[in-house]
């Protein structure tokens, strides 16, 4: 077995819909650009409130990937 090497970088996802949905926005725009992903971690969650609503939800999360040979 060959030892690895992953780096992890971090975004914001936002969605008016779900905090999934803005999880599965920031996974998307890193695979649009990255290889190899391999995990995620959520490490911040917070929204916007307008009236007495959610407006829309962001996501601070990390994402993990390997880094080529």
């Amino acid at each position: 077995m060959s030892d690895s090497v992953f780096k992890k970088i971090e975004l914001v996802g936002t969605s008016t819909v779900s905090i999934d949905a803005a999880i599965q926005n920031a996974v998307a725009k890193a695979a649009a650009s990255l290889r190899q992903l391999r995990w995620f971690e959520v490490v911040e969650t917070r929204g916007s409130i307008e009236g007495d609503g959610v407006r829309e939800w962001q996501v601070t999360v990390k994402i993990g990937f390997k880094v080529d040979d």
